[in-house]
């Protein structure tokens, strides 16, 4: 699933090649977004911004138009010039926005709503999400609070909760812990707050600094990679005990540790 950091990027794009200019086409293969789009006539709207907020992405018409789209484990935004040969089948586009040579298409997405402001403003999922790690205005002490609230709940597990923080996805949570040296199964209840600090500031680092990337890595260097994501079995890199991998959370979410430099 895209993490924080890929759909801050894929929303400055999209800002860059949308913003300001005017719909000129608009189709879908989403019956209820097709008929959205005619009722609130978004052909002839200029699109006002393109926002990431956690792991959603919000395109704004003005007039108050919002399509609110989620990635899932299979979605994402392409960009082309009017003509040009896709990069995904046409039949796996769940939304094609034309404005003028420009089309930005969005592919397989699970979730694809075209709503009012007011219906956005309100979203059930929208205004539960915690502080958005990536924004510019981030709030390390509500973060805090709302992990904290997480109680006796596995750290690894309330990670992952949108509610808790907003973009960290299994990439960043098992890298994280690993570079604070905290055990994913540590109960929140159990971590001192400065450890909590540490946690937030250090997930709003590794994701930030990937943010101009075409590669995320968390051990920066020529090399990059990554410290323990998807390296169970193998030889941790700075100690060498074999990494471990375990599921956590409802559902269960694979999470990557070092035994060795994560202690219990």
């Amino acid at each position: 699933m895209p993490e924080g950091d890929t759909i801050w990027r894929a929303a400055r794009a999209l800002q860059a090649a949308l913003g300001g200019r005017t719909v000129t086409g608009f189709k879908s293969s989403l019956p209820a977004v097709a008929a959205a789009a005619r009722r609130l006539g978004l052909v002839g709207r200029p699109v006002a911004t393109v926002e990431a907020r956690g792991k959603h992405l919000l395109v704004r018409f003005e007039g108050g138009a919002v399509l609110h789209t989620h990635q899932g484990m299979t979605g994402s935004w392409h960009l082309y010039r009017r003509g040009s040969r896709w990069r995904q089948a046409p039949h796996l586009a769940r939304v094609v926005l034309e404005a003028g040579e420009t089309v930005a298409v969005c592919f397989r997405a699970p979730q694809v709503e075209l709503l009012r402001a007011a219906e956005a403003d309100r979203h059930r999922i929208l205004v539960r999400l915690g502080p958005d790690v990536m924004a510019g205005g981030f709030d390390a002490a509500e973060a805090r609070v709302r992990l904290r609230a997480a109680g006796d709940e596995e750290i690894g597990a309330a990670l992952l909760d949108q509610s808790r923080l907003a973009g960290i996805g299994n990439v960043y949570k098992s890298e994280v812990l690993f570079l604070c040296g905290v055990d994913p199964s540590a109960a929140v209840s159990g971590l001192a707050d400065d450890t909590l600090d540490r946690i937030i500031a250090t997930a709003r680092v590794e994701m930030r600094r990937n943010l101009d990337s075409a590669v995320r890595t968390t051990r920066g260097g020529a090399r990059g990679g990554h410290w323990v994501y998807r390296r169970a079995g193998q030889p941790c890199l700075r100690c060498g005990a074999t990494i471990e991998r375990r599921r956590q959370g409802h559902p269960p979410r694979s999470t990557y540790s070092c035994p060795a430099c994560q202690k219990p």
